[in-house]
């Protein structure tokens, strides 16, 4: 019976494996109560699959990541009672992510935020972008911006962290970028309840990047509100002050005495009223100490559920921003979002860099690796 048994396990391994990737969609692997499940979510529009990862770990942190957009679809966390809420707003189809998704939890690039007149000089030679937001570039483009792309998920292998990896090729000239770009980008889940983001490219030509994570987040549970109420701390004294539309000066003020001050705790909501131009925050902070160390950013605390949110980071920048204008968003389970229903921290370099040579560079040359990383935090209090 014992030999029937190890023939019945080695049939069922063949079935579930193939290449060290689960086809089945059920497989699960579980180490100090870490584990990573892979299931079907959707299909593109040609047919091809999108698949869903989700990695939890042993204190009921879940995250749920598709292929697409490697968006991250959910969050559960748990409350300072032990009740989780999904804390990431998004939607539960596909169609919704292809055709009416604002970057929900979507990876953005070649190039986060803004591009002023859609172009950038490098090395002598003039590079023209897809024009998306007036004259002005924004968040990659169309078509090939990385969050309306289909990227190659694999499981990472066993540890002390539950991932997945994704990678993707950005072809020479795709939105009018230069050079064939290489782009990895690792979701890990520890038990230290820390969601980490890890993002690594190369380039064959020189080039920019500046890549990040487009999350919208409500600590009370996406749907269930809006985050006004919701206390923030920002670790920069200084900001990048915008044109009406939105693109940098290349000056860089100070926050004091502004509503942009969280150097010390304010709620989102109490001097966002003052921000006519953009009716809410849509603002790149510089944060202090940042030298490609990984330093903290932001913090978020959320009182009803006492959920608090901790942000770090390697990047020198970090965009805020507060859902100025959505209205009558259905997302999932079918609740809706509207204004200021969610928060962005958007860590990153800063908007048209690659127009303003005193702000850190975005260049990335054959021979160098891009690599940095953001590690959300959650706990209670």
């Amino acid at each position: 019976m014992a030999n029937y048994r190890f023939v019945i396990c080695m049939v069922l391994t063949a079935i579930c494996f193939n290449g060290g990737k689960a086809v089945g969609r059920s497989f699960q692997k579980t180490q100090a109560g870490l584990g990573v499940k892979e299931k079907l979510f959707g299909q593109m529009p040609d047919g091809r699959e999108v698949t869903l990862y989700e990695l939890t770990n042993a204190k009921g942190l879940r995250a749920g990541i598709i292929n697409y957009g490697a968006i991250l679809v959910s969050l559960d966390v748990p409350d300072r009672d032990g009740k989780s809420a999904d804390v990431a707003l998004g939607f539960d189809d596909m169609d919704s992510y292809i055709n009416r998704n604002p970057l929900f939890g979507a990876v953005v690039g070649r190039f986060a935020n803004r591009i002023e007149n859609a172009s950038f000089t490098l090395d002598g030679t003039e590079y023209k972008l897809t024009a998306n937001a007036g004259k002005n570039h924004i968040h990659g483009g169309r078509n090939k911006r990385f969050d309306k792309v289909l990227w190659e998920g694999s499981l990472l292998p066993g540890g002390k962290e539950a991932g997945v990896r994704f990678s993707y090729l950005s072809r020479d000239g795709d939105e009018g970028f230069p050079g064939n770009l290489k782009c990895i980008v690792t979701y890990t889940l520890t038990n230290n309840n820390e969601l980490k983001i890890s993002y690594q490219a190369t380039t064959d030509k020189p080039t920019i990047i500046n890549l990040t994570n487009h999350s919208y987040f409500n600590l009370a549970g996406a749907g269930n509100g809006d985050v006004l109420d919701h206390e923030m701390i920002i670790n920069a004294d200084y900001y990048t002050p915008s044109d009406t539309a939105l693109i940098p000066t290349g000056e860089i003020h100070n926050v004091k005495d502004t509503p942009l001050d969280f150097t010390t705790p304010k709620t989102i909501g109490a001097r966002i009223s003052l921000l006519t131009q953009t009716r809410g925050y849509d603002h790149n902070y510089v944060l202090k100490n940042s030298g490609g160390a990984l330093i903290p950013a932001a913090r978020v605390y959320e009182p009803k559920s006492g959920r608090v949110m901790e942000v770090q980071t390697t990047e020198p920048g970090m965009q805020f921003y507060t859902a100025n204008g959505m209205r009558g968003v259905k997302g999932k389970g079918g609740k809706i979002y509207d204004n200021h229903y969610g928060f962005c921290l958007e860590t990153q370099h800063f908007p048209d860099s690659p127009n303003k040579p005193h702000f850190p560079s975005v260049v990335l040359r054959p021979g160098e690796k891009f690599n940095t990383i953001t590690v959300f935090t959650f706990s209670t209090q």
